[in-house]
């Protein structure tokens, strides 16, 4: 038995809380992952997990198991990183996660380039608008935009910044007039992107200093492609971040409305579960990722 598979493959059954998910991470099947386990148990003479038919817990020996079979797995991880990244070499699996349009318009596009220079290394891709569980979903790395972090438990890295303005398309302009001031804001028909920081209340910065807003959008939707849609559409004001909102304001189905008001700065955010490192693979990837932002407007 491989010692260090075993304990790789027991950590992660922890982390997930189950075989079956364990098993579609590792790319085995339960079965033998249980019996994989069942050995490293009589390797120690003493039970590690206690398991039924609806759940699955850790005796104590387990949990100083898991402990300790982490730290010698990340020192031995640490060692390996340190001699790839001497050889240059990028290798394993790279599991990340990111908010769904960001990942549409940036990060799938640079994904060609860097597969092709670390033809090794195998990337999985999730797009959720929703903040996801790093440990829950097996991810490496996880993606965020915005102002600030909260979760102190995150290891997290800002990669570049986006803007963040209000739009809406020329016919809808056309036919309820352009706000000339924030206050304006209140007379018009506003969509709105579900998950935003700023639903219902528009904070902006202008020449004259800052002004909140308060909006109650007509519609609101869970996606930003269908927020431009709304907003190309005619049916009102709306806020996109400039990865979005450049493209459509370059083609004419968008105009920038009090152009000299921002939003405050969202930051595109590379998180780490807290505890774990930064090893070769992710600091290719994220290195890859800083060139592919755009820089704001």
């Amino acid at each position: 038995m491989d010692k260090l598979s075993a304990m790789q493959a027991y950590c992660r059954i922890v982390e997930r809380g189950s075989f079956t998910r364990a098993a579609e991470d590792l790319g085995v099947s339960a079965a033998l992952l249980s019996r994989e386990i069942s050995r490293l148990e009589a390797s120690l003479g003493i039970a590690l997990l206690s398991r039924s038919t609806r759940r699955m817990t850790l005796t104590e020996a387990g949990r100083s198991y898991y402990d300790e079979a982490q730290a010698i797995l990340q020192a031995v991880g640490s060692f390996e990183d340190r001699i790839r990244q001497t050889s240059g070499v990028v290798t394993g699996h790279l599991k990340v996660n990111a908010p769904s349009s960001f990942g549409q318009v940036v990060v799938a596009p640079m994904l060609p380039g860097f597969c092709r220079q670390y033809p090794d290394l195998r990337v999985s891709l999730t797009l959720d608008d929703r903040v996801l569980d790093m440990v829950e979903g097996g991810f490496d790395l996880t993606l965020r935009i915005r102002s600030s972090l909260k979760d102190s438990t995150l290891r997290a890295r800002k990669l570049g910044e986006v803007r963040v303005g209000i739009f809406a398309s020329p016919d809808y302009l056309a036919r309820n007039g352009t706000p000339a001031a924030p206050d304006d804001i209140r007379h018009h028909q506003t969509c709105g992107y579900l998950l935003s920081e700023h639903l219902e209340t528009w904070d902006l910065t202008g020449p004259t200093g800052a002004v909140s807003v308060a909006v109650d959008p007509k519609v609101r939707v869970g996606n930003s492609f269908a927020l431009l849609d709304l907003l190309a559409a005619g049916m009102g004001l709306g806020t996109l971040p400039d990865f979005i909102s450049h493209p459509a304001e370059k083609a004419g189905q968008l105009v920038r409305v009090l152009p000299d008001h921002e939003l405050p700065v969202r930051f595109v955010w590379a998180v780490l579960p807290g505890g774990s490192r930064q090893d070769a693979r992710i600091a290719a990837f994220l290195q890859a990722l800083a060139l592919a932002i755009p820089d704001p407007a």
